[in-house]
């Protein structure tokens, strides 16, 4: 009878412990990154976001950080480094409280270049690359024990201008993704209409990163590419193109791109102005999002064919608000939420996995100029 008990307690600890790790696991921290001169934002913002219910609470906020307008997350979820949009620009690096959501400063460097936009790490956590939008260059920089930023080791220029004039007239790097073995790292300059590639050494201490070959792959006069994203599989990348809302469809292999299709995000009666921005593949590799800002304010959603890596048009999708900056996909695939800049206002919407489509939960997160989201489990 005793050993009966000593199972049943031992069997009933089991169970708590299972479901006390399933409620954490229902839950995810939600970084906000925002533009501080711009409205009523002071920081980063902190939330717990619960993928059951698909409601988001705050839970903290670090203050005094000059335009946090993007934002990378250390593979273990204990680093955050923010690209600070703001003068000369600077990047910041702080220590993460996952319980708490608390940020601590760790050091800030100068990013060597006007208007950073981007920021990424590699899974390993050894180096950070930037993304400068006026200086037209991208930092890479050494990370520390602690985590935090060593001084840039390598500051990598870009040259040359594109056809519109207003937009094009010198380099404008806007994303710095590497690939999915994290051998490359693809800068998209959207002043130049090219996708620059370069090989990364992380065991290379004074020269990281170098052109590859071939060392870049252009985009097509006037696109101008701004943001890149990955299909699950390795095999495929794709391209968003902020001045005419292409899609361009990469095959990907060994530091190569070849250019496989190219589709627009717009309807064939759309008019008025173009600002496509953000772009993301769902975690099981079936359908592709891409928003639209200018006078759209809607997400294009296509299907992936996972034999060709190519799109078809599914729908579109409302914002429900102004200027969708960014967006981000819940690691379950199950919510998809987006950030009104303009309007002060992220949208939680649900994902059908079946259909790629979105359905309105109703759920908002008020907060100002949200511009990076960011999930960290």
């Amino acid at each position: 009878m005793k050993t009966c008990n000593y199972l049943f307690v031992i069997l009933l600890l089991m169970s708590s412990a299972a479901l006390i790790n399933q409620v954490k696991a229902q839950k995810l921290n939600l970084l906000v990154g925002t533009y501080t001169d711009k409205g009523t934002s002071e920081g980063i913002y902190v939330y717990d976001f619960d993928i059951n219910s698909g409601k988001a609470s705050y839970k903290n906020v670090a203050k005094g950080i000059d335009n946090p307008s993007y934002l990378a997350i250390s593979s273990d979820g204990k680093l955050v480094y923010a690209a600070n949009e703001s003068g000369e620009g600077t990047v910041t690096a702080f220590s993460f409280d996952r319980k708490s959501g608390a940020l601590k400063t760790l050091n800030q460097q100068k990013s060597n270049g006007a208007a950073p936009c981007y920021v990424a790490t590699n899974k390993k956590g050894s180096h950070v690359f930037a993304g400068n939008y006026s200086g037209g260059n991208f930092p890479a920089y050494p990370v520390q024990k602690d985590g935090a930023l060593g001084k840039a080791v390598q500051v990598i220029q870009h040259s040359g201008n594109g056809v519109n004039k207003d937009r094009q007239e010198a380099p404008h790097v806007h994303s710095t993704v590497l690939s999915p073995d994290e051998r490359f790292v693809m800068v998209s300059d959207l002043g130049t209409d090219k996708i620059n590639i370069y090989h990364f050494d992380g065991s290379n201490v004074s020269q990281p990163v170098s052109p590859a070959n071939p060392p870049f792959v252009s985009t097509g006069a006037g696109n101008g590419p701004r943001h890149l994203d990955f299909h699950p599989n390795g095999k495929y990348a794709y391209s968003i193109q902020e001045m005419t809302g292409n899609i361009t469809v990469f095959g990907y292999k060994d530091g190569r791109l070849n250019s496989l299709q190219n589709i627009s995000m717009l309807g064939d009666d759309f008019k008025g102005n173009t600002g496509a921005a953000d772009i993301h593949v769902s975690p099981d590799g079936n359908f592709l999002y891409a928003s639209n800002r200018g006078d759209a304010n809607d997400i294009a959603i296509f299907s992936v064919n996972k034999s060709s890596g190519k799109l078809t048009l599914k729908g579109r999708s409302s914002t429900l608000g102004k200027g969708p900056r960014n967006f981000v996909i819940d690691p379950s695939g199950s919510y998809l939420l987006v950030g009104n800049q303009n309007s002060d206002l992220i949208v939680i919407f649900k994902r059908d996995k079946e259909s790629g489509l979105l359905t309105d939960t109703g759920e908002r997160i008020k907060v100002g100029s949200p511009v990076c989201l960011k999930f960290v489990e």
